[in-house]
């Protein structure tokens, strides 16, 4: 496979590494990039891992909590300016009452609001505002005790993060505390048991190629993999992660001492994942000058 400068690039921006340290990663895998990144990981070349995907799409996350039931909606627009709009904010409101009662995303898109379906609001949206819209994502959550909080609040229930938290005992301010680590921390799973394990055999196989880059024996890079392994589930895994509040103890350890036992959590960050091509209109410019 021809590998592109385009492809280095992309290589250089996701890891930190150098141009032909990321050229390199490219050619001797054939040109896959997640392969390529493990590759640099192994030989130290990559830096700390930065996100794929640009978070550079706007629009609001609203969320909602009926009894042990909640929700939360992704809803985006172009522009940061219509997700302070009023109106917007109000339709978005409304997709999230209607979320309450539905199970997935889809089926949010095809359920009523106010005598039309979502799909057809939203439509109708974009005409008036002229600005593109969509419904993007939608989680749920059920518990005993249902707490959601927002972060970077644009009106009452809705911002950039919905953040919902599902537990059994504890009190509401507990609950809260979680969910603003949640909005800060971003958690991979709630524990072990919740993680994918093929992304936990690959994280496991990446830190044994580096710990094999160092030439030590096998015995004492399996006692190094136990090691790395559980500051991997420290970081990435709630219940192991060091509590904001109380960064002495562990969000599991604090709730043992609230009384509460977190069952669940579900976060949405408006834009998480979506890529944003950044235009360059000095080059347009130029060359519809020349045309």
């Amino acid at each position: 496979m021809a590998i592109t400068a385009s492809m280095v690039k992309e290589l250089r921006d996701s890891t930190g590494a150098g141009m032909m340290d990321a050229k390199k990663a490219l050619t001797e895998n054939g040109g896959d990039m997640e392969a390529a990144v493990d590759w640099l990981r192994t030989k130290g070349l990559a830096k700390a891992a930065k996100k794929s995907g640009r978070t550079a799409a706007e629009g609001l996350v609203a969320v909602k909590v009926q009894g042990g039931h909640g929700v939360a909606v992704e809803v985006n627009s172009e522009t940061d300016f219509v997700g302070k709009n009023a109106e917007f904010q109000e339709m978005v409101a409304g997709i999230a009452d209607v979320a309450l009662s539905v199970a997935d995303v889809e089926a949010l898109k095809e359920a009523d609001m106010g005598g039309k379906t979502v799909a057809t609001v939203v439509t109708d949206k974009i005409a008036t505002v002229g600005e593109n819209m969509s419904v993007r994502r939608m989680s749920s959550i059920d518990g005993e005790t249902v707490v959601s909080y927002v972060h970077n609040a644009a009106a009452p229930g809705m911002g950039k993060i919905g953040v919902l938290v599902a537990m059994n005992g504890g009190d509401e301010g507990f609950g809260k505390q979680v969910a603003m680590h949640i909005a800060a921390v971003n958690p991979a799973s709630l524990s072990e048991d919740d993680l994918d394990p093929a992304v936990v055999e690959k994280e496991k196989q990446v830190q044994m190629d580096i710990a094999r880059e160092s030439g030590k024996p096998e015995a004492v890079i399996e006692k190094m993999i136990v090691g790395r392994m559980k500051k991997y589930m420290s970081e990435v895994t709630l219940l192991n992660q060091s509590f904001v509040v109380n960064p002495d103890l562990t969000v599991a350890d604090a709730a043992k001492e609230a009384g509460a036992s977190i069952t669940g959590f579900a976060r949405l960050e408006v834009g998480e994942g979506i890529e944003v091509v950044k235009e360059d209109f000095a080059a347009e410019v130029a060359k519809a000058a020349k045309g």
